[in-house]
């Protein structure tokens, strides 16, 4: 089934047309009830306008993007997407709204943070006695250890991706340390005044400096931009916005999701680690969810069009068209619940 297997992408244009969980972090710990979710005076973000950028520049940055989701599809971690787990991404998001961030900031801000915590629990495993294979003592510290104190700092070092995401976006609102840290002693957290700092340093080193992690939201906006460059009629300001909406369900709603899609690909009610292990590329795949989110969202907001724009879609990123139909009906099926008029 195409589900299955990914499919190296083949973007173009129409000429004229290990051990800690997220669950482990945070579940459990009753401060996460108490956050403050109020927002600070709500901020103006420019408009998205379409169809502006020329031929030659959308082109270099569709193929940019998919180049670089196909590198990192190809260096998966087999723990991609353990720290995506619904109780972490609302924080993130509710986070993003109280620091008045965009769209694009808290969706990158996810993905910024379950990067960088895969590669920071696997850093602190080596450092343990356990993977030394050394008894207890002073300078060598036990996992369990290291663990508690992971999870101790779990929300500083959330708060440290959305602040870092917030300075690689020139419209948002820069988030600055002594907002992070109000923020955390109004969470019940006792750090200190130098502690911010020290964890944004730790994000940036054990990332070793790059920042520019994509989300799946900005192959949307490449995608949307392509579509208005081939002449698209559709009203995409409308199909954007609804964009926004569906996405923030596809990642609140993504465990889900994609077990569902997942037991249709291999047509089995409970699959196998390897099979699961194959998927995972499929889940990590931003160019595949992007096509998906729009697919979605036009069948949301003009039926008559939907067709027209899946197979454009695929003309376009060279994804099956029976693929982003998968993934549209798995999408809408999780996100509106009745699809019994999706039809292809």
């Amino acid at each position: 089934m195409p589900m299955a297997e990914r499919k190296k992408t083949n973007s173009r244009l129409e000429d004229g047309d290990a051990g800690a969980s997220a669950e482990d972090c945070c579940v459990g710990d009753p401060r996460m009830n108490q956050l403050p979710i109020i927002s600070q005076r709500a901020s103006r973000h420019p408009e998205t306008i379409f169809g502006i950028a020329p031929f030659d520049v959308i082109a270099d940055i569709l193929i940019g993007l998919a180049n670089d989701n196909e590198r990192i599809l190809d260096h998966l971690s087999e723990y991609a997407g353990s720290f995506k787990q619904p109780k972490v991404i609302e924080l993130v998001f509710l986070l993003s709204v109280h620091w008045c961030q965009d769209n694009s900031t808290k969706y990158q801000a996810v993905e910024l943070l379950d990067r960088f915590m895969i590669l920071h629990v696997e850093e602190l495993y080596k450092s343990s006695a356990e993977s030394l294979n050394v008894m207890e003592s002073s300078k060598v510290k036990s996992w369990g250890s290291l663990k508690a104190s992971l999870c101790d700092k779990f929300m500083l070092h959330m708060a440290s991706c959305i602040q870092i995401t917030s300075k690689l976006h020139f419209h948002s609102k820069v988030i600055n340390n002594p907002m992070v840290l109000q923020f955390l002693r109004s969470a019940g957290y006792s750090y200190k005044r130098e502690d911010p700092l020290r964890s944004e340093l730790t994000v940036l080193k054990t990332l070793n400096f790059r920042m520019n992690i994509h989300s799946p939201f900005a192959y949307v906006e490449m995608l949307l931009e392509v579509l208005e460059h081939n002449g698209c009629s559709l009203p995409l300001k409308d199909v954007h916005n609804m964009c926004v909406m569906v996405m923030d369900l596809v990642y609140l709603r993504r465990t889900p999701m994609y077990e569902a899609l997942l037991k249709a690909s291999v047509d089995v009610s409970t699959p196998t680690s390897l099979q699961r292990s194959k998927f995972l590329s499929v889940k990590e795949d931003q160019m595949f969810l992007g096509t998906g989110v729009i697919s979605a969202s036009t069948f949301i907001v003009n039926q008559d069009a939907w067709n027209r724009v899946l197979e454009h879609l695929s003309n376009i990123t060279g994804i099956s068209v029976n693929s982003v139909f998968e993934l549209c009906s798995a999408i809408l099926k999780h996100c509106v619940g009745d699809t019994a008029l999706l039809s292809h």
